[in-house]
């Protein structure tokens, strides 16, 4: 039976028009969508009916990066709430035959909505802006991994009841998935601690950021020591050590990031008890091994299951479920 708190049916949260980042939630939206994602995760093991807000609507992916998981997620979650998803060709929408701007405002006459995988935070930003009928949704882009924060944060209520007080480390580049975390473990009053090598922590503007949206004593710690990062951690978080778009750099990153490779002695810093946590796809002998990423205390795969319960829950809130 999930922990997950619920709102009570008396509260009322709006929804925003668009999901570009974390922080276009409130504290209360994104508890809102977590409790949502969890009564919809058990109605989809039940077989229960529930609302189909898409009914009639279509919903565009335009991908510009590889997936496995969130294109397959997204793809069922917009079926299950009775919409219909359409996939034009990335080099066609956004490849540079036409401005991001022109190609967002077809978009606005033809579908509901619009996810989108793509590099720059800006290019998602003006697509956004230029067709403000269109409920975008950010799949990832190079500053951003918003939809992955969710599942991440379902995942360790479902663990826990409550992120409060509890410890969050994230070993390994200040990249995307990290800023994501922990904008929404700190809203949720959790404290996040980023391990990185020197020159890799996140980027200052960030780190502000996160600190301004802060709850329940959440706090956001920085530090160049993996061990120093993991001891005493109630989770253990990585990622790859070279994201899309960084390919050229991977031989020198592996070596800068050796250090930080989430291994047994590593974790052994950590509580008995810690969850290991992976966004995958993993580079296993890399950033983390088999013995940890294999092991009992591993939720990558109930991240990877959450993907789909917290992208469901968010479509149903922007069409208003």
């Amino acid at each position: 039976m999930s922990k997950v708190a619920r709102i009570t049916k008396d509260t009322v949260v709006e929804a925003p028009s668009r999901f570009l980042s974390v922080l276009d939630f409130s504290h209360e939206q994104l508890e809102a969508c977590l409790d949502l994602a969890a009564s919809l995760k058990a109605a989809r093991a039940a077989r229960r009916a529930h609302a189909r807000p898409l009914d009639g609507l279509h919903v565009a992916l335009l991908f510009e990066k590889p997936s496995l998981r969130t294109r397959s997620t997204f793809m069922i979650a917009v079926r299950e709430l009775g919409g219909e998803v359409i996939e034009p060709p990335a080099d066609v929408v956004l490849g540079g035959r036409e401005t991001v701007a022109d190609v967002a405002r077809n978009m606005e006459r033809w579908v509901a909505g619009v996810v989108i995988r793509t590099f720059a935070q800006a290019r998602l930003q003006a697509f956004a802006d230029a067709a403000p009928r269109l409920k975008v949704v950010n799949a990832l882009t190079d500053e951003e991994h918003p939809c992955q924060a969710l599942a991440d944060c379902l995942t360790l209520l479902e663990k826990w009841g409550t992120l409060r007080g509890r410890t969050i480390t994230f070993v390994g580049d200040g990249n995307n998935v990290a800023a994501s975390l922990a904008q929404a473990a700190i809203m949720l009053g959790a404290h996040v601690r980023i391990a990185t090598p020197k020159g890799f922590e996140l980027p200052a503007v960030v780190q502000a950021s996160i600190q301004s949206v802060a709850r329940w004593g959440g706090s956001l710690t920085q530090t160049n020591d993996p061990i120093d990062g993991v001891t005493g951690a109630d989770a253990v978080y990585t990622d790859v050590w070279a994201s899309m778009g960084q390919e050229a750099e991977t031989d020198m990153r592996k070596q800068v990031f050796a250090p930080f490779q989430v291994n047994a002695g590593l974790m052994a810093h950590a509580k008995p008890d810690a969850l290991f946590m992976h966004c995958l796809p993993a580079h296993r002998g890399d950033e983390v091994t088999d013995e940890v990423i294999d092991s009992s205390q591993s939720v990558v795969f109930d991240q990877s299951e959450n993907r789909l319960h917290t992208q469901k829950a968010l479509l149903a809130m922007l069409f208003g479920a």
